[in-house]
């Protein structure tokens, strides 16, 4: 069994807990917190399950760091704090830790992530031992290995797209949906993660790969947006009240170009209220969807639902991309230390998990 831990306890981190703790090949050795109600507390109960794991949460990153843990699920936020989970990914890979996380956007592709930031990872490597593996939680399967999969399925290929489409009121995150997303802000808000060159930023790595794998030359990656007011002020069960004529949906681009055409596109469409922009695509169940379409002949379409969390689509998402990542762990571990991605480190089948549960 490898001694896993994991960091952080939101949204990613709960579902975190429960794919450690139902991986045949893991076994959970730790959990860090940070807000002080937590420590203390029973993994099982952080991630919402119904029996005790008998782990009992710690803010003390030194200890758990200086116990040499093999793996580490790095679950903490890097929206608004980048270079502090940079920091923590760097000291737990010093400490020998295999690291996988969607917390780091510059290494969904490590090659083109910033030069500093990449020697730094790798002296930390070259140091302790570690290694280090970063996936999206949007999910990054959606937008690397289903993608690239369905594309060998193709004949002639005209635009490879990957959509995420959600409703954000599943999405229990006020902050990020409010002001990262500015969804209820005024029209002449500029939410950061719109702002020009952001987008590229987060998903830029993600089309990079796609054009790796796929041997295509990308001579450019541009940006598309579009906002929509909501026309009726809106009352959500998580987060509140969202007024007439402030932002109520969202739908970007980020588009790899080949030969002067958008061929390789990461798109997203995200609402706060199903009735804004309904012109849009909608996911089939209401709530969210990850789509993948290949235009050419045959055009593929395949759409992927998830759910967790009393049946939650936003759950049901995070659920996924922890599970590529927790599922590489013991890949990961046996092989050589390093920095890897998503077209290194494969997508394997569950062996010896049906049957097990977490819950």
């Amino acid at each position: 069994m490898i001694p896993t831990i994991v960091w952080g306890t939101g949204n990613v981190g709960r579902a975190a807990v429960r794919a450690v703790s139902a991986h045949p090949a893991l076994s959970l050795a730790g959990v860090l917190v940070h807000s002080p109600d937590k420590v203390g507390r029973d993994a099982g109960e952080l991630a919402g399950l119904d029996r005790e794991l008998g782990v009992a949460a710690t803010d003390d990153v030194a200890a758990v760091l200086g116990a040499g843990p093999r793996a580490v699920v790095y679950a903490a936020s890097g929206d608004i704090r980048p270079d502090a989970a940079l920091d923590d990914v760097v000291a737990a890979i010093e400490a020998g830790a295999v690291v996988v996380t969607p917390a780091l956007y510059a290494f969904y592709d490590h090659r083109s992530a910033p030069a500093q930031d990449r020697e730094r990872v790798l002296a930390a490597i070259a140091e302790g031992g570690g290694s280090l593996f970063v996936s999206g939680v949007d999910p990054g399967w959606g937008n690397d290995v289903l993608p690239l999969l369905l594309s060998g399925l193709g004949g002639e290929i005209d635009v490879l797209r990957c959509q995420e489409i959600f409703d954000y009121t599943t999405y229990d995150q006020p902050d990020s949906v409010r002001y990262l997303v500015g969804m209820g802000q005024p029209m002449d808000y500029q939410p950061p993660m719109l702002a020009a060159g952001v987008p590229t930023m987060v998903w830029g790595g993600q089309i990079r790969l796609l054009a790796r794998a796929l041997d295509v030359p990308l001579t450019d990656i541009r940006e598309t947006l579009e906002r929509r007011a909501l026309d009726r002020t809106v009352v959500t069960e998580r987060m509140g009240e969202f007024a007439a004529g402030t932002q109520g949906a969202v739908r970007f681009e980020v588009q790899g170009i080949v030969d002067g055409e958008p061929r390789l596109v990461i798109e997203h469409i995200t609402r706060i209220d199903p009735g804004c922009a309904p012109d849009w695509p909608t996911p089939p169940n209401g709530e969210g969807a990850h789509r993948v379409i290949v235009e050419g002949r045959p055009r593929i379409e395949v759409t992927v639902e998830a759910s967790d969390e009393d049946g939650n689509s936003s759950a049901g998402g995070n659920a996924t991309a922890v599970g590529r990542l927790v599922g590489a762990i013991d890949w990961l571990a046996a092989a050589e230390p390093g920095l890897y991605d998503a077209l290194e480190v494969p997508l394997r089948p569950a062996a010896g998990a049906l049957g097990r549960s977490s819950s």
